[in-house]
């Protein structure tokens, strides 16, 4: 019986050991996105809506979820949580916790963002939710508020659960959030070290003083995730996020990442160059003038597309309408016709242009000249100016908008009224 017991377990190993390997392919687990934070313009982007383990990146949500109870009153930084059973025997990474001591506030929120402690996930969880169980609703429910809309969480720590899953998009919105909703905690996360009952330890994140204008965010891993990553940037007044999910090794990770930091500040910079005058042009809030410009390949950066229409908002009708094809002359609308399609908002009124031009010419989808136009919004003393496709019907404009997201390239379908 005991052999068989030792035979059953080895088989057992081996599955398990098998579907890890399968896991850790890099191919099955790589996503990453570069965003404006100030616009949330994607400057970069490569799966971004595929469904990832976010490791302890998680504790961004246990920490936003800190921060509210902070906001609200519920809490203060001073107060102390008292460890559980429970929570001691959570696995490592951790700060050894005793059951029965306490932990403050602020040192739990500084061994998150500095040690990553799991056990002090659960010493949070159980403060906050009751339970780690229930607690892991509240970080879903939160998501879900906060428009991420492919993320569920199970624990408040990341360690490995089938169901515990992110996309890197959704990452960066949560990211976003913080700096939206908890500006005054960001600090935080640019904690380098963090001294605990004789102990001093070191933030995880090695770009934090090494790479210019990194100041703060998380790590994660597991065999599961790979190495992953959630960066901010301020660089010349212009902030960035940047996530990298599922690195092979911690060091191709940081350095993945240094490298998408400066692509994303470039493309920044380009599309600034490319936008002073329509920029000033449209500061009476008058429509600006688009120039004809020659048709020539599309540079990377006009395929960026924006974080904010992936957040479910409903459209709202654009005052100024302009291109060859004003909306005010379509006829009235028809539940089948006049429709449209959204394939990016941009920072300058080119880039929009260029946009709609890559797509025109690709032959597939044969569409005219005459059917781009470009649509500004103002946000926050800034105008991003969306990129649409016209005239089509319904049933033309969904199969558009299924193609381009089976490239996971962006689509929002744009009704006659609207």
């Amino acid at each position: 019986m005991v052999f068989l017991r030792i035979i059953s377990a080895y088989f057992l190993a081996l599955w398990l050991l098998g579907g890890m390997v399968a896991q850790a392919k890099p191919a099955q687990k790589y996503a990453s996105i570069i965003v404006d934070a100030d616009t949330l313009e994607i400057l970069h982007a490569r799966k971004i809506d595929s469904s990832r383990y976010p490791a302890s990146t998680t504790k961004m949500m246990t920490l936003y979820l800190v921060f509210d109870a902070l906001d609200r009153g519920e809490i203060h930084l001073h107060d102390k949580m008292k460890v559980s059973r429970f929570a001691a025997n959570t696995p490592p990474v951790k700060l050894g916790l005793r059951a029965g001591s306490t932990i403050s506030v602020e040192n739990a929120i500084k061994a998150l963002t500095v040690r990553s402690a799991n056990d002090v996930s659960v010493v949070i969880a159980e403060h906050l939710g009751g339970t780690q169980e229930n607690f892991a609703r509240m970080m879903t429910q939160k998501a879900k508020a906060l428009g991420m809309r492919s993320t569920r969480f199970k624990n408040p720590h990341g360690l490995p659960d089938p169901e515990h899953i992110t996309t890197a998009r959704d990452m960066a919105k949560l990211a976003k959030a913080h700096f939206q909703n908890h500006a005054r905690y960001y600090h935080f996360f640019g904690v380098k070290s963090f001294h605990y009952q004789g102990r001093t330890y070191t933030n995880h994140n090695r770009l934090l003083g090494r790479i210019e204008g990194v100041d703060g965010f998380k790590t994660g891993f597991t065999n599961a995730s790979g190495y992953n990553l959630v960066i901010s940037a301020k660089r010349g007044g212009h902030r960035i996020i940047a996530v990298v999910l599922g690195g092979a090794t911690g060091r191709s990770r940081d350095q993945h990442m240094a490298d998408l930091i400066d692509r994303g500040f470039e493309v920044i910079r380009q599309n600034a160059l490319r936008a002073t005058n329509t920029q000033a042009l449209y500061a009476d809030n008058q429509a600006p003038l688009i120039r004809k410009y020659e048709t020539s390949p599309a540079p990377d950066y006009i395929k960026a597309f924006t974080l904010r229409a992936g957040y479910g908002a409903q459209n709202t009708p654009s005052r100024v309408t302009i291109g060859p094809a004003s909306a005010a002359s379509l006829p009235a609308a028809n539940p089948l016709h006049h429709w449209s399609i959204q394939i990016g908002a941009f920072s300058s009124a080119r880039a929009a242009q260029m946009a709609n031009r890559a797509l025109i010419a690709q032959p597939e989808y044969q569409l005219r000249d005459d059917q781009g136009t470009i649509h500004p919004v103002s946000l926050n003393g800034r105008f991003l100016y969306r990129a649409r496709i016209g005239d089509l019907s319904f049933e033309r404009a969904r199969k558009i908008c299924q193609a381009l997201g089976a490239q996971e390239r962006a689509c929002q379908l744009i009704s006659p009224a609207s």
